[in-house]
Parts: C-alpha cells; sequence; structure tokens
C-alpha cells in the first residue's frame, strides 16, 4: 500500500539525540533521519537535495513504495472521474423515474376529478332495493265453525315477528306496509271431536275477495282423528292489502285443534302463519 510521508520539521535543540534514560537515539529525531531517508527514496529516489532546496516535492514526485506497488495518482482519478459519471447516470435516471410517477398520479387525480365532477352533475342509478317485510303470528285457541257449509275467516291472538306484515281488525286480517311479491304459508292442526267422516276446506281471500283456484280439501275420519297439514302462497301486493284464512267444514265436530305445552313438546298453535317478502 503507498502512504504519503508525514515531513517532520526538525526536532528543537532542547531535545537530546540520545535518550538519556535507554541511552539509544530518541524517538524524535529517529523520525527525522527515517523520513530523510524515505524523502530521498530509499537510496534510490530521483528528487535530489538540490530540488529539496528549490521547494517541496509537488504530489505526482510524492509516490514511494513501502509496503507495495506504486499508486498511479492518474488512474485513481480516473477511476473516481467514471464513478461520478455513473452516479450522476443513475441520479438522472432516479429523477426520469419520480417525473414519469409524478405524470401518472396527476393523470389518476384528473381522472377521479372528472369522475367526480360526472357524478355530480348526473347521479347514478341505484337499484330497486326491497326493504325486507315479514310477519309471523300464530293462535292458541281451538278455533271451530258455527255454522256448516260456511265461509269462517282463521283468526290470530299471537304476534311472534313482524316488519311491515302487522294484524289488523279483525285480527284474521293480516296486512303489508310496502309493494312486493309475499309467500304466505300456514301450517294448521285439524281434530275431529266424533265419529263419521267430514270434509275441511281451507283457502285465502284477499282484501275481502276469494283467491281464484286457492283451496284444499282435507278429510278426516273418526273420533280423536289429529291431522296436521300445511300449505303456501304467493301474492303480488301493494301498500295497504291484507290476506286471510278461510275455512269451511262439513260437520262441525272437526275443528283447528290448540294444545297446551306437556313435558317435553311445546305448546300446539292450531294455525301458525309466516310471511316474508324476501322472493326476489
Amino acid at each position: 500500500m503507498a502512504n504519503t510521508i508525514n515531513i517532520t520539521n526538525i526536532p528543537a535543540p532542547r531535545v537530546d539525540v540520545i535518550d538519556q534514560r535507554t541511552g539509544l537515539m530518541s524517538a524524535v529525531w529517529y523520525r527525522f533521519f527515517y523520513n530523510m531517508f524515505v524523502l530521498v527514496g530509499n537510496g534510490s529516489n530521483q528528487i535530489s537535495l538540490e530540488d529539496l532546496q528549490v521547494g517541496p516535492p509537488s504530489n505526482d514526485q510524492l509516490i514511494f513504495d513501502i509496503e507495495g506497488p506504486s499508486v498511479n495518482t492518474q488512474a485513481l482519478v480516473s477511476s473516481l472521474e467514471s464513478q461520478i459519471a455513473e452516479l450522476a447516470k443513475q441520479v438522472q435516471t432516479a429523477e426520469l423515474s419520480a417525473d414519469a410517477a409524478v405524470n401518472t398520479l396527476q393523470a389518476e387525480i384528473m381522472n377521479l376529478a372528472t369522475d367526480v365532477q360526472g357524478l355530480a352533475v348526473t347521479p347514478p342509478v341505484l337499484p330497486n332495493l326491497k326493504r325486507a317485510r315479514y310477519g309471523s303470528f300464530y293462535d292458541t285457541t281451538t278455533q271451530t265453525a258455527t255454522v256448516i257449509n260456511t265461509a269462517t275467516a282463521i283468526t290470530f291472538n299471537t304476534i311472534s315477528l313482524s316488519k311491515g306484515v302487522y294484524l289488523g281488525s279483525p285480527t284474521s286480517r293480516v296486512y303489508v306496509d310496502t309493494e312486493g311479491i309475499y309467500n304466505y304459508q300456514i301450517s294448521i292442526q285439524l281434530d275431529k271431536t266424533s265419529g263419521g267422516t267430514a270434509e275441511f276446506y281451507i283457502w285465502f281471500r284477499l282484501n275481502g275477495v276469494d283467491v281464484s283456484d286457492s283451496a284444499s280439501q282435507i278429510r278426516i275420519q273418526g273420533n280423536n282423528a289429529e291431522i296436521f297439514s300445511a300449505l303456501n302462497y304467493l301474492f303480488d301486493l301493494k301498500a295497504g292489502d291484507y290476506v286471510e284464512v278461510m275455512f269451511s267444514v262439513t260437520d262441525l265436530s272437526v275443528q283447528l285443534l290448540a294444545v297446551a305445552a306437556a313435558a317435553p313438546v311445546p305448546g300446539i298453535p292450531s294455525i301458525i302463519l309466516t310471511v316474508s317478502n324476501n322472493i326476489n
């Protein structure tokens, strides 16, 4: 490795050449003579004492092979210049990339501003969302007909759930407050209290008018002949419309039976009705 020579001034007169403690040359004088030896090139330096008398050597002249090969200053300068040029290119590339990113971001901001302006002029068309409407009702009493072959409305005395679907007056009327397609689903518990055979008919009414082709027939036979039945029907309703469940019997011994809870079985309503508008 090439080192730059540290030219030491002549030691002060007060400094002894021989160290009194060791009997050897003092370190200050030794460094001075050593540097002088190196300065003249270990006996091979081309710089003469006359040159030194004229002035100190230039940087190009002070290249000494003390610990290794001599350093080529010009090559070192060229290498540094190449590195600086490469760094300049990298900085320029980074600046161009940054400019491109800024331009892209500005374009995106302009597009967003255009979209926002368009929304302000013409609001987006939202889908026609249906409000959830539902209801659940049942009756805990046994219901019977008073006259055979006569339409009788089934009533409800308990509201389990109700949101936009509600009981009216009389409580056989089940209203809706929102237009839509509704599914009316019922289940009934039938019983016969005497022998023989009888028919039970059930159907729907809409706003007081029987719904065409909505009836069902159940034949029940024998004493204590319980039968469970269920059906459902879809209605296209307007706000304020109401639906009723009607029945008729050919024998007054046929009834819609309600049974109180008896462990482990919960209570059995005479009718359960659920209504919902989540068809579409």
